[in-house]
């Protein structure tokens, strides 16, 4: 089985934001990872990734907001597109 892209979505939140969002199924966990799922989601403004989510191979499952790395506990992609929009409308401004 190859990989099977479930999400492939980009939202234009402003005139110099936008989010993307991409989610496969693999036939095998990414390295460090436990789940059937590569993602990557970006939120970037004015050229600026300032928050991302991905389970990039070895390093597992983990979120970047602003400069600071840390891990992130997947459950399942429901609750992954919830938290990472969540973490967008911390970002947003008000």
């Amino acid at each position: 089985m190859k990989a099977i892209q479930l999400l492939s979505e980009r939202h234009q939140l402003g005139p110099d934001a936008f989010v993307e969002l991409r989610i496969w199924q693999v036939p095998t966990p990414v390295r460090a990872s436990a789940h059937q799922y590569k993602y990557a989601f970006a939120y970037v403004v004015n050229e600026i990734c300032v928050l991302r989510y991905d389970n990039e191979a070895g390093k597992g499952d983990h979120k970047h907001v602003g400069t600071v790395e840390m891990p992130y506990q997947f459950t399942t992609t429901d609750q992954l597109l919830e938290d990472f929009w969540n973490d967008v409308d911390q970002w947003r401004p008000a």
